[in-house]
Formats: structure tokens, C-alpha cells, sequence
């Protein structure tokens, strides 16, 4: 009998633990923040809204680059957002308009950007466009093809 009002209460109490939730008030700052900090070059600062396996590469990238000197974010619009029903991810929909010299040429991207919820923030994981190719999301992971082994005897 103990045992099972353990058992039970050992279920229960998984049960009742609560799983990390995102705070919907908290997504607009960071997404506002992350793109301010980039649009006035402040890379540094911008990466610290990264989750960390970007971090180090985006600025790596923001120095082969030369980003601190060529590139200029002239508009940032955020479009969208919606945080998923998991409550830690959130796609975000921005246009940006950026410059990279030696190019004078404009482009303008509408972004799909996605934040994920970790240590009480949202961090930016990936943008599908925009200046920042290192942001762009992995490519999905696709099994390989099955290998056939049978042997099919010539002039079959």
C-alpha cells in the first residue's frame, strides 16, 4: 500500500511540474532590441540575444564581413508575431532594409525570424533572409535513401 500511494504521488507530482512558458510580453522588446542593436552596430550586443550556438559565428561573420564599417540596416519593421502553442517558440515576421557597401543598392527582405524561450528570454535561433546568412535556419535533417541489396540476376 505505501508503496503505491508513492508510485501515486511520484506521478502526481511529475504531472503537476510545470514546463518552462515563454513570456508574451517579453517578445516584442527582444525582437525590438536584437534589431536595434544590429541596425547601429552593435554586434556584440546583438549576439548576447542569440541562443548561444549563434553567438560565436555571428560575430566571426560581423568581422570577415567588415559589417562594423560596410553594412547599413536603413529600416526595420516588425510585421508579425506569434508564439506557438508549445509557448517557448515564437515566429516572428519583420522587414528589413539593409546596404552592404561596396554595394549602394538597397535590398529589402520580409524575414521570418524565430526566438525560442531559454533561461528566462527570448533568444533569436534563425532568419530565413536578411543580411545575416550564418542566421539562416539548418537545413532538415533527410535520412538516406534505402540502400537496395537484392541481386538481380543478368537478363532479368
Amino acid at each position: 500500500m505505501i508503496r503505491a500511494v508513492a508510485a501515486f504521488l511520484a506521478v502526481f507530482s511529475i504531472g503537476c511540474a510545470t514546463l518552462p512558458k515563454g513570456d508574451p510580453e517579453e517578445l516584442k522588446p527582444a525582437v525590438e532590441a536584437f534589431h536595434q542593436r544590429a541596425r547601429w552596430k552593435d554586434f556584440r550586443g546583438a549576439a548576447d540575444l542569440l541562443t548561444p550556438e549563434r553567438r560565436g559565428p555571428f560575430i566571426k561573420e560581423r568581422s570577415k564581413q567588415n559589417d562594423d564599417k560596410d553594412l547599413f540596416i536603413t529600416n526595420f519593421e516588425l510585421e508579425d508575431a506569434k508564439i506557438a502553442p508549445d509557448t517557448v517558440t515564437a515566429e516572428v515576421v519583420t522587414k528589413i532594409s539593409w546596404y552592404r557597401l561596396p554595394s549602394t543598392s538597397e535590398q529589402t527582405k520580409t524575414v521570418t525570424n524565430v526566438f525560442v524561450w531559454r533561461d528566462n528570454a527570448w533568444l533569436l535561433e534563425s532568419q530565413d533572409e536578411g543580411p545575416f546568412e550564418e542566421l539562416k535556419p539548418a537545413p532538415p535533417k533527410v535520412a538516406p535513401a534505402p540502400v537496395d541489396t537484392s541481386v538481380v540476376p543478368p537478363g532479368e
